[in-house]
């Protein structure tokens, strides 16, 4: 069984973030790591092929290839390679951009199910996973708290608001997994020793045939400006001398409440 995970290096939330001054997007310039999110399906991916006892597990991401320690991460954990799309072009993409990026470079493993985290911890858009399985044009199942593949069907408990749904597809098919969906394993000296010789193929725009479909040029939203946040002010302290609810009713009422 032959599964691709999606995954995104993002600057350490530990450290002070910025934005870029010309075009207000984040700042990656920094060290960059695995996105937490992410490792869930990368956990979720091994197990599924040891369960199914033949195939491997690629990652593939869209960003920078100057810093590879967060894809290295994943290929510690036991996946077995890495597909990365760098390219300048790429800088302003939108969601939909993303989504088309990675979509062509899933096409090129032809994988039986994909995997992907339900949204970045740095975008927090939630859209580019279905986009890429409507690019590829795979039935999607989002939210998954479990899932098992039985031959050529992926049967997932899809976590609602009321609990969870049990839902079945055909595959291949893309899944988004949440936190709860296993534990991720710990990579051992000997993974990160092994992540090192594992083959990581660096693409461009042009190796999928996307120039001038993608980056800030084929991008349908731009940022056009960015303003702090107003400073919360402090709240008005009641005391009640007998008259704290007609005092609370009638700061109520100022604000138009009642």
């Amino acid at each position: 069984m032959n599964i691709v995970v999606c995954v995104k290096q993002i600057p350490d939330p530990a450290a002070p973030q910025s934005l870029e001054s010309s075009t207000h997007n984040l700042n990656r310039s920094g060290k960059l790591i695995l996105d937490e999110a992410d490792t869930y399906g990368v956990e979720m991916a091994l197990q599924l092929v040891d369960k199914a006892g033949t195939g491997e597990v690629t990652v593939v991401s869209m960003g920078s290839s100057s810093d590879l320690a967060g894809v290295r991460n994943a290929l510690a954990m036991g996946a077995a390679k890495a597909i990365i799309v760098s390219d300048d072009s790429l800088r302003g993409s939108d969601a939909l951009s993303t989504a088309k990026v990675l979509a062509a470079a899933i096409r090129r493993v032809n994988p039986d199910l994909v995997l992907a985290a339900t949204e970045s911890s740095d975008g927090y858009t939630g859209t580019t996973p279905v986009q890429i399985a409507e690019l590829l044009g795979l039935p999607s199942i989002t939210f998954a708290k479990s899932v098992n593949v039985d031959g050529s069907l992926v049967t997932v408990n899809r976590q609602t608001e009321a609990g969870y749904d049990e839902v079945t597809s055909p595959l291949p098919a893309l899944v988004t997994v949440t936190a709860g969906v296993v534990e991720p394993r710990y990579a051992s000296f000997k993974g990160i020793m092994a992540a090192k010789s594992k083959p990581v193929e660096i693409l461009t725009v042009a190796d999928l045939g996307l120039d001038g479909q993608v980056g800030a040029s084929g991008a349908g939203q731009s940022i056009v400006a960015v303003e702090a946040a107003e400073a919360r002010e402090s709240g008005e302290v009641v005391v009640d001398d007998g008259d704290g609810a007609d005092k609370i009713v009638a700061f109520l009422d100022s604000i138009k409440v009642l």
